[in-house]
């Protein structure tokens, strides 16, 4: 715990007991002594019976070192949750004999009749008094009616959320934007303000008129942009395909992919590292750090982080779309710019994350463009799973990539594949990997919810521009 800042203290009352529930101390800084005081007592010599001596006493001090980190309980203790049944009498009955499993039982320990125990699935997330100040009702005017409220938000009616004007087009629509709407043009005039953001608007649309179809990701590798302008720009330049093989992608406005069939190079690929026992290392040995997963949810032991600073409209009108605030240590040109790794992908190097959406002419390796322009001047039909390519080039193109990281893990930790004795096993490994154990892999991944620091997940860019 002292290893890690974020960590509480815990503190069990029953350790033996899993249902216990910890009390947590909060981590303080300060600048103490830590001394060791010894105390000496020596009897004096007794002369006459009835004389009563004090013992003569010494006290010695010592410095044993500086404490620089203290732990306070200063919370109060939750309840707890006992194992325990209550009868028809009142009286309970203990049931730790019965759902505790201590040493392998029989099949007549799982197939006994007990009463219902649920325990509850989490405890209270504050272990501090708050007070809560009731607000009396808001007293109107004379005349005043409430505004009508439908079904749909009955949930959440404080703020209005500030949309931002995108235009969003299914694959089945048959008919595309030409033009923004009306209000992301006057949105992105009242943001453009100083000559930095329009020449930020110009970088865009001639990044749009070499290559019509851009993730959000790649935009952000290619011109340096704040965020929140890049939010108001890009529904001034372009629309926002939902679904189809151009899914997650921006498109120039009055250019249909669906029709072009040179467009298939700017298709979605959804890849993702796959790990497990099977495939050879699991995935606590993946180089590739997670964003996010079910294994780190530890409140309330954790402390609390400090959320980001917001960018006021104040900040956005002084130019902080390319120039920055004062005092930083990246020049203008390139503050806000990502990585080209976070849409390109390269052979020998690993993907920032495990979970990555590229564009196929992203793909810099010439195996895989390959597999893409297998039909080139022979694409009959654009289908929403496939586009312009062949069936099944999507799985290809997995198979292919994943082999290739295989390597690079091989290469790094080769400890992890000391059982592998030939590439022939390797290939029949990869086509057992290309079968229906990625459906379970994805519909693993789609239980996790996007998390607020990803840049590259779909649902998340979505919520941005509604």
């Amino acid at each position: 715990i002292y290893a890690d800042p974020a960590k509480r203290l815990e503190l069990y009352f029953r350790p033996k007991d899993p249902y216990c529930h910890p009390v947590c101390a909060n981590r303080f800084p300060t600048s103490t002594m830590l001394l060791r005081v010894t105390r000496r007592s020596k009897k004096k010599q007794q002369l006459e019976p009835e004389e009563q001596i004090q013992p003569e006493v010494q006290f010695e001090m010592e410095i044993l070192g500086i404490v620089t980190t203290v732990y306070k309980f200063q919370g109060m203790s939750d309840f707890q949750y006992l194992a325990m049944h209550s009868g028809p009498d009142g009286k309970q009955t203990s049931m730790y004999d019965k759902v505790l499993m201590l040493k392998p039982e029989k099949e007549e320990f799982f197939n006994r009749d007990l009463p219902l125990y649920i325990p509850p699935p989490i405890f209270s997330r504050l272990d501090t008094p708050v007070d809560y100040f009731y607000r009396p009702d808001i007293q109107h005017r004379s005349g005043y009616n409430n505004p009508q409220v439908s079904g749909e938000n009955l949930i959440g009616l404080s703020r209005a959320r500030r949309p931002h004007n995108a235009i969003f087009v299914n694959f089945d629509d048959e008919e595309i934007p030409t033009k923004p709407l009306d209000a992301a043009v006057q949105n992105w005039k009242k943001v453009c303000t100083n000559p930095l953001d329009k020449k930020v608007e110009e970088e865009l649309r001639k990044l749009f008129e070499v290559r019509p179809v851009w993730s959000r990701n790649a935009v952000k590798a290619n011109i340096s942009v704040h965020p929140d302008k890049l939010k108001v720009l890009l529904p001034y330049l372009a629309y926002y395909m939902l679904t189809g093989p151009w899914r997650s992608l921006w498109v120039r406005f009055g250019y249909d992919p669906r029709k072009h069939p040179e467009a298939k190079i700017y298709q979605v690929l959804d890849f993702r590292i796959r790990c497990g026992m099977k495939y050879g290392y699991a995935a606590t040995d993946m180089p590739v750090k997670a964003k996010r997963s079910t294994y780190n949810y530890s409140l309330p032991i954790t402390v609390k982080k400090q959320g980001s600073h917001t960018v006021s409209v104040h900040d956005l009108k002084q130019g902080l779309g390319s120039a920055g605030t004062s005092g930083a240590k990246k020049p203008p040109s390139s503050r806000y710019k990502l990585k080209e790794s976070i849409y390109i992908f390269q052979e020998g190097a690993l993907p920032p994350y495990r979970q990555m959406f590229y564009q196929l002419c992203d793909l810099n390796v010439e195996s895989l463009q390959k597999i893409i322009h297998r039909n080139d001047g022979a694409e009959s039909e654009c289908t929403e799973r496939d586009g312009w390519c062949l069936a099944k080039t999507s799985d290809d193109l997995r198979d292919s990539m994943s082999l290739m990281i295989k390597q690079i893990i091989r290469s790094t930790r080769p400890a992890l594949f000391s059982n592998t004795t030939s590439s022939e096993d390797g290939k029949e490994q990869l086509a057992y990997e290309s079968g229906e154990d990625e459906d379970d892999e994805e519909e693993e991944e789609e239980d996790f919810k996007p998390s607020d620091g990803s840049e590259n997940e779909m649902e998340t860019e979505i919520l941005d521009y509604v």
